[in-house]
């Protein structure tokens, strides 16, 4: 029997109506989602140091570089 706790409530995941079910599901979906692409943005600001850290070093200067 696997639980849920929604707003200090718990409810038994095997009794909820489908609609519920597809409901959960989809938030399940939204923060894997979410979690995904916080994740990607964490490398692409990496990336994005990095590149403007290499172009400083070009160019010579102590440039910086905000978005």
């Amino acid at each position: 029997m696997a639980t849920i706790t929604i707003d200090d409530k718990e409810y038994d995941t095997e009794t909820l109506s489908d609609d519920a079910k597809n409901q959960l599901q989809s938030i399940n979906f939204v923060d894997q989602e979410l979690a995904r692409l916080n994740a990607q943005a964490a490398v692409l600001q990496t990336a994005r140091i990095a590149y403007a850290k290499a172009l400083n070093d070009a160019l010579g200067t102590d440039l910086v570089f905000n978005s």
